[in-house]
């Protein structure tokens, strides 16, 4: 079949789940959220055709059908690797928007602390998405007018659904340019890891971990299995790290300027706001982000959810594992069994510590892994 027949059951389905496929919430959201992210997501499946049959579609440009044609070779690498063998990306949906949705997160002016938006089953998030952009501009006016904060909108191209339904590949997930291929490959790998390994109200750590393993996996996919043309998907990828290594890099200097800042006693509100606007101004500046895009603290926040955890995986791969992703993933099981006493508190981005005392028990024997 070239779409995705919707029963009534199906939809059902959709109407419960919608709001955390789109990792939303039951708490804070406007009643409206609910049909529109159920509508958003009956739209992809309507949409969506089976890539078997796209890459024989000779009006798809030959580029996308070549990097589809990819899609199962890049799956059974992720799935060597540790990675969970799912039905996803055996169908593709063509969009005619920039993105998939739109994200709204969302902090307190002279704070980083993430608004949290909470949902049955699935547990808390930082940000809550949106099928149209128009809808997620006036959410985030909203939560700014009601209740003071800075917010932010950003486009994605992509999300996982956790394993409730099958994903598709989407069109917003190829960009355009030589990166185009590297680019799918880690967007695959890291929503791939969403569905292997994911822990309730813990965004940074899911974040974080789906992109250290992607970032990492992807670079060996290029290099390990020496596909035709890797050498150069391999060298954009590198040249695409590097071009986003200094812009994580200077956003985490500018959230560690903004710390000190806020945590100044001596310093009045309003002081604190034109430091504040300094920071932006200098970081704005180096970056050359244009004016009509937001920056504030929800901004930077985002950053902190997807990258504050690199250096501890890092280490837990590199040092404990030997870069082993078996025993990576070995390791970091327990946290399945008793997240909330281990990571004692909900949306912890300092889990450093959390990973610490999952080596230590690995060391001692009172860990659930098994040395190889």
């Amino acid at each position: 079949m070239g779409t995705f027949g919707v029963t009534l059951k199906s939809t059902f389905l959709l109407l419960v789940s919608a709001g955390l496929v789109i990792l939303s919430t039951s708490c804070g959201v406007p009643f409206r959220y609910y049909p529109q992210a159920a509508l958003g997501q009956m739209e992809l499946f309507n949409r969506a055709r089976p890539i078997k049959d796209v890459i024989r579609d000779s009006r798809v440009p030959e580029s996308v059908r070549e990097i589809l044609g990819e899609i199962p070779a890049i799956k059974a690498f992720g799935e060597s690797q540790g990675l969970k063998a799912t039905s996803n990306y055996v169908d593709y949906v063509g969009l005619d928007r920039p993105a998939v949705v739109w994200v709204v997160s969302a902090s307190p002016e002279l704070k980083f602390d993430a608004k949290r938006w909470n949902f049955p089953l699935v547990g808390g998030f930082t940000y809550v998405g949106w099928f149209s952009r128009d809808a997620a501009l006036q959410y985030a006016q909203e939560v700014r007018n009601q209740e003071g904060l800075d917010v932010d909108v950003r486009g994605a191209g992509a999300y996982s659904t956790l394993g409730w339904l099958r994903d598709p590949v989407l069109s917003t997930m190829i960009p355009k340019g030589v990166e185009a291929r590297a680019e799918l490959v880690n967007v695959i790998l890291h929503e791939s890891v969403h569905a292997t390994f994911y822990i309730n109200h813990q965004s940074a750590f899911n974040e974080s971990l789906a992109s250290f393993v992607a970032d990492r996996l992807t670079a060996d996919y290029f290099s390990a299995l020496k596909r035709k043309g890797g050498e150069a998907s391999l060298q954009a990828w590198l040249d695409s790290e590097k071009k986003a290594e200094k812009r994580r890099s200077q956003f985490h200097l500018a959230s560690q300027d903004l710390e000190k800042i806020y945590g100044d006693a001596s310093l009045s509100e309003e002081n604190k706001r034109a430091a504040k606007a300094r920071v932006l101004d200098r970081l704005r500046v180096g970056l050359n982000i244009p004016q009509e895009r937001t920056l504030n603290n929800a901004t930077l926040i985002q950053y902190r959810t997807y990258f504050t955890g690199h250096a501890e995986f890092a280490a837990l791969f590199d040092q404990e594992c030997s870069g082993s992703w078996k025993k990576f993933w070995e390791i970091l099981e327990p946290l399945r069994a008793d997240a909330d006493k281990r990571f004692e508190r909900r949306q912890r981005e300092d889990f450093g510590p959390v990973l610490t005392t999952l080596v230590k028990e690995k060391g001692t024997g009172t860990g659930t892994g098994k040395d190889e």
